[in-house]
């Protein structure tokens, strides 16, 4: 699943105009905040700081940046905040799909519509995640062992990217597993590494320290080809010695999750298009392309229309999968 998103709230010319902080018509004048909607370690948090990591070493804004993690309610707590802080340009958040998957799924105080799209920054690839000392060498051997077993599949929030990949692994692999939602990737790897689930679906930032430390590895990951070579995580192996899931019989050959900064409702278009193109400038940096390697993300970058178009198709492959769920809102 490739998932691209919408500009709502803004008009797509006006934020694609590529004013740089020096020309643009305004400016921040204090402090900006960087509302992370999950908890620390995982990979939203992961994005929000290293964008802040990035401005700050190039000065790319005059005004300090602040991270803040607000993950409660499987990242609902993070938009409601963003919605009461309507017309305030010093609240970025960011944030995947549960953008607009959440309002379909559960009862929220928000819908996307409620925000300013400002872009969509990488596509994030997704794993099954093992303990180092599992018996099963591939998805396949994993299969074979949850058919007979009750498998618990942690995961970062409920209902989320993590629950509908999970949902579509027991639909392919004909299994049934228990999901066990945590506030983050980060959390999960921990649940996993300590024996207290037997999986998850982690995203390689989120489990890169685990791996390189062994006590869990990559059975497969969820794409149509194995991921870019970078370099070595361990002492001999990198993403790209990861099969496909396909190539180890779980078909599913793609599953990825957008990486999305967002603005309160009620933006000027001068505020939103000097986020956007602050964003651009993170994006051409070394660092920027360090962090896209280091994560084995998809660099890319969606804005306006495009992304509006993106968040559609997207939500209409939510609507099947929570449809057979019997998760659909009604």
């Amino acid at each position: 699943m490739r998932t691209t998103m919408p500009a709502l709230l803004f008009v797509s010319a006006i934020a694609l105009t590529g004013l740089s902080p020096a020309s643009a018509a305004w400016q921040p004048e204090r402090p900006i905040e960087f509302v992370a909607t999950a908890g620390p370690g995982g990979g939203t948090d992961n994005l929000a700081r290293a964008v802040q990591n990035i401005i700050t070493k190039y000065k790319l804004t005059g005004e300090p940046v602040v991270v803040v993690n607000k993950g409660g309610g499987s990242g609902a707590e993070g938009y409601v905040y963003a919605k009461a802080s309507a017309g305030d340009p010093y609240k970025v958040i960011f944030g995947t799909s549960n953008a607009w998957q959440q309002p379909l799924v559960s009862k929220v105080a928000f819908n996307y519509t409620d925000l300013t799209p400002i872009a969509a920054m990488a596509q994030d690839e997704f794993l099954l995640w093992v303990k180092q000392d599992a018996p099963y060498k591939t998805a396949g051997d994993y299969l074979k062992a949850a058919a007979s077993h009750d498998f618990k599949m942690g995961g970062a929030q409920s209902k989320d990217t993590d629950e509908v990949l999970t949902r579509m692994i027991e639909k392919v692999g004909h299994v049934k597993l228990t999901y066990i939602p945590f506030k983050s990737g980060a959390e999960a790897a921990v649940q996993l590494a300590g024996g207290h689930i037997d999986s998850h679906v982690n995203n390689p930032s989120e489990s890169l320290g685990q791996w390189r430390g062994g006590t869990q590895r990559p059975l497969c990951a969820f794409s149509p080809k194995r991921l870019p070579e970078g370099p070595k995580v361990t002492a001999t192996e990198g993403w790209s010695d990861v099969p496909t899931c396909v190539e180890q019989g779980l078909d599913i050959p793609q599953y990825e999750q957008p990486r999305t900064v967002w603005l309160p409702g009620k933006i000027t278009p001068d505020q939103a298009a000097y986020y956007v193109d602050l964003m651009k400038r993170v994006q051409a940096t070394p660092e920027w392309k360090d962090y896209i390697e280091k994560t084995s993300q998809v660099d890319t970058f969606l804005t306006g229309a495009d992304f509006d178009k993106f968040i559609k198709q997207d939500l209409e492959h939510l609507k099947q999968v929570a449809s057979e769920q019997g998760w659909l809102i009604k």
